[in-house]
Order: structure tokens, then C-alpha cells, then sequence
């Protein structure tokens, strides 16, 4: 599509339009045949590999292409996995390394997630002419059915739009790619699931204020059995600070005896940069009262006075109760709060949040989501309070039935992220913060998975090594 077609941002993004060019390839009438025409700003592969590329050429296919053809290369999760998932064959000959290093190891399962479980919405039902209510959103074996169901109507929607008169006038062929799109999704996933129907769960649907249905995810309980088609080079290099070699050989179905494990025997931290402590306040969980969070909330404000004159960072499990603590500390120290999530009400995004942090000097970030993927180096954190231990949501379906079929998993689950927790404001040998933990549950956790606690934390936990 030409970009001249597209003269409107905004409309262009309503449309699903992949960039200001157009789409990277659409369908056309010619001479009363149906054919495909690509963008014609978009490149082949070979043209990058031999540099014949035209100097106008799309960035995003410029970089891909590049990073295929070139001996190595970097990748996030989605873009190479979305390769492995869906143009293995096509890119065939460009994948055929020797190595793959794969960063923060400890998320693969949550990004292999995203290419085996499906979520349907309630646009999608009432696209489709279905009643919601004739669905029962807690049995898989109904899911199953809506899938089915939309598959057939998407099926018959093509139909009837290509054989009705206005189509065969205008041919509308944006329509129907995307009904086509939704139809071949609907499809593969009755297929995936019936493939292996005890593998599956169907989480709690989720509602509006209304009490209607608003969207349903279904997902897998083991990754195991996918993950090696994302693991196909001779060798694989499984990076992260907080992994054990059990768990994680079970939950990505890799024999033991395949894999060696470096477990580095010392963090190269200096202990005194690095400490941790664990204050035992209160045990929080949902049998805690009243008193027992008010407590928690009362020591976090005496630490905060401690630390009057730098900035740092509070964590703990759920944003509701980001809102109480904000809602119980002193005037003076509510000043100094940001609340940081990954979408943030005021519409600013995590980084703005993150920058305005870095201006204010005594500023201190509040989050239940800043476990990981953050980087509060030197001055922006010189202190850090974890709060509540973050125990993944056991209200989930997947994650009790996870928890049934792997009995440790829950616990590697919030080990690792306190591990990563403690990671956040000491980002070099010279970087230095102290931790404060205050929900005494750790304890347990620590206890339980103490076999899977990477030795580098051993010093600073008071593990004994003999």
C-alpha cells in the first residue's frame, strides 16, 4: 500500500495498520483475480544478505533481516520466539547456529506462555452472534465448544461477505484478512487443546462492573512438552541469577543429565554493599489482621524517616495494597511516594515514572511490579523495603493446578522473585543499598526452598556453607 493511501496517523493505528507506509501486505483485485501484493517498500531477506536492499526500505524488516543473516545477533523473547513459532521453515537456513544464549532465564516459562495459551474476548463473541450465557466459563470442555463455534461463524462470515454483490464491487480485502485471522485462531485452538485436554486450564473469566463477561484465558499447566521447539541450536546457555537446576530442567522438559549447572559460589558484591534485614514485623497473608498490616505500614515509615535524605524503593505483592501503605504512612512521607506500576493512572508509562523519581532526591518508588527489569543503580535507590512476600495469585486456576503437578514450583516461583527483589538497587561492585524485609513469611520460603537458593546469596542470608 502506498503511503500516500494513509495520510492520517491516528486512523492509520485504528486500521491495525503495521506502520506509516501501509500494510506489509495486502490483497488486491487484478483482472478479476485475487492476488497478494507486498509493500513494496519491504525488502527480501536475500537483498539484505547481498546488500541490494533500495535506501528506502523498511526499518523494521532492515533490522530483522540483518540480525538473521549476520553470524550473531540480539533478540527479545516475542521477536525470536514469534520466528521459532511461526517461520521456522521459512528462515530455515538462517537459524542454523551453534549457540543461543538465553538472558534472565528465569521468565522463559511466561514467554513460552504467550504462544500456547489464547484468550477470547467478549468483542469476539458478540462479533461472532453468540450468547455469552449459553457458555459455561468455567469448564474447559465448554470453551472448547465457543471455540468451535466461533471458528464456524468467522467461517461463515468470509463466505457470505465474498459471495455478497457489495464485495464483488468493492472488494474489501482488509475485512477479510482479519476475519480470517481471528477464524484460523479460533480453530487452532479447539486443536491445541484437544491435543491434550488434561494439559489445560480455564482461569476465572474476568467481569466488568456489570457482572458481563469481558474476556477468558485458557493456558497450559506444563510448558515442558513445547519449549524445545524454542531450543534447537547444538548448544543453549541458560543465564540468571535466580534459577535452580531441578525446577528449571522440570519445567522446561530438559534431562538433567544433559545440562550442566555453574553456580557461581560468591557474589563478587562485597557483603557490606548488599546487606539484608530480615525484621520478622508480621506474617501477611489473608488471614492477616488489621493490626498486623498497620504494623508492617508503621515500621516502613520509621525506616523512611531513617533514610530521610535518599531515594529508594518499596515493594510488595498487589497494588491495593501499594494503596494502603500509601494510605497509612505520615504526611511527610507520603510526600515522598510514587506509585510505579507497568500502567500507571495518570497514563504515564513506567520509565516517565521511573525519570521523574531520578529528579527528586529523596524520592521513593512504591510498586508491585518492579520485582525485576529494573535498574535503580547508585543514588536512585540507596535503600529498598520488601513488604509482603510475593506469593503468585492462588485464586488462579493455572496456578493451583501448576502448584498440584509441581509441588515446589510455587515456591521457586516466589523465591526467585524475593531474589530478584534484592537485585534492584545494587547493580555493580561499587553500588551499595541496604534491604529491609518485614513480612516474616520469608522465613518459610527460605526454609523450603533452601536447596534451591543460589550460593552468591549464602553470605548474606546467614546460610551456613559447611
Amino acid at each position: 500500500m502506498d503511503s500516500e493511501k494513509v495520510n492520517n496517523d491516528r486512523r492509520a493505528m485504528r486500521w491495525g495498520l503495521t506502520c506509516d507506509k501501509g500494510e506489509c501486505q495486502e490483497r488486491v483485485n487484478k483482472n478479476g483475480k485475487e492476488i497478494f501484493e507486498v509493500c513494496k517498500f519491504k525488502p527480501t531477506i536475500k537483498q539484505v544478505e547481498e546488500n541490494t536492499q533500495d535506501s528506502l526500505s523498511c526499518h523494521y524488516y532492515m533490522q530483522k533481516y540483518d540480525a538473521l543473516v549476520s553470524k550473531h545477533s540480539l533478540w527479545n523473547y516475542h521477536a525470536f520466539f514469534t520466528i521459532m513459532k511461526f517461520n521456522k521453515k521459512l528462515f530455515e537456513e538462517y537459524l542454523d547456529r551453534k549457540v543461543t544464549v538465553f538472558d534472565e532465564a528465569h521468565k522463559i516459562e511466561d514467554q513460552i506462555i504467550q504462544f500456547v495459551g489464547f484468550d477470547i474476548f467478549s468483542g469476539q463473541v458478540d462479533e461472532c452472534n453468540l450468547n455469552s450465557e449459553k457458555y459455561d466459563f468455567t469448564d474447559l470442555d465448554s470453551m472448547i465448544q465457543l471455540t468451535d463455534d466461533m471458528a464456524f461463524s468467522y467461517a461463515k462470515k468470509i463466505k457470505d461477505i465474498k459471495e455478497s454483490a457489495a464485495f464483488q464491487n468493492n472488494p474489501d480485502y482488509e475485512l477479510i484478512t482479519g476475519l480470517e485471522r481471528r477464524h484460523d485462531r479460533s480453530a487452532q485452538a479447539k486443536i491445541d487443546i484437544m491435543s491434550d485436554k488434561d494439559n489445560f486450564v480455564v482461569n476465572e473469566p474476568m467481569k466488568d462492573l456489570n457482572g458481563n463477561f469481558r474476556t477468558i484465558s485458557v493456558k497450559p499447566i506444563d510448558v515442558s512438552k513445547f519449549a524445545n521447539s524454542f531450543f534447537e541450536t547444538e548448544y543453549q546457555i541458560f543465564m540468571s541469577a535466580t534459577i535452580d537446576k531441578s525446577s528449571f530442567c522440570e519445567n522446561m522438559g530438559l534431562r538433567q543429565d544433559d545440562v550442566a549447572f555453574v553456580d557461581t559460589p560468591k557474589s563478587p558484591f562485597p557483603i557490606e554493599n548488599r546487606s539484608i534485614d530480615l525484621l520478622n514485623i508480621r506474617r501477611l497473608s489473608y488471614g492477616s489482621t488489621e493490626k498486623d498490616e498497620l504494623e508492617v505500614i508503621k515500621t516502613i515509615d520509621r525506616i523512611m524517616d531513617e533514610h530521610s535524605d535518599e531515594r529508594g524503593l518499596i515493594l510488595t505483592s498487589s497494588i491495593p495494597r501499594c494503596q494502603k501503605i500509601l494510605r497509612y504512612l505520615s504526611p511527610k512521607n507520603t510526600q515522598r511516594i510514587r506509585l510505579c506500576h507497568s500502567k500507571n493512572k495518570d497514563g504515564k508509562t513506567q520509565d516517565e515514572v521511573i525519570s521523574e523519581h531520578a529528579t527528586d532526591p529523596t524520592g521513593v518508588l512504591l510498586s508491585s511490579s518492579l520485582w525485576e527489569g529494573v535498574d535503580l543503580k547508585d543514588d536512585l535507590s540507596r535503600f529498598q523495603i520488601i513488604a509482603k512476600v510475593p506469593y503468585p495469585n492462588y485464586t488462579e486456576k493455572r496456578t493451583r493446578a501448576k502448584m498440584n503437578k509441581f509441588p515446589l514450583w510455587y515456591t521457586s516461583q516466589t523465591l526467585t522473585k524475593i531474589l530478584q527483589g534484592f537485585g534492584r538497587s545494587i547493580r555493580s561492585e561499587d553500588d551499595w543499598a541496604k534491604t529491609y524485609v518485614l513480612d516474616t513469611a520469608v522465613n518459610n520460603v527460605f526454609f523450603k526452598g533452601q536447596q534451591m537458593i543460589p550460593k552468591a546469596y549464602y553470605d548474606v542470608l546467614g546460610i551456613d556453607t559447611a
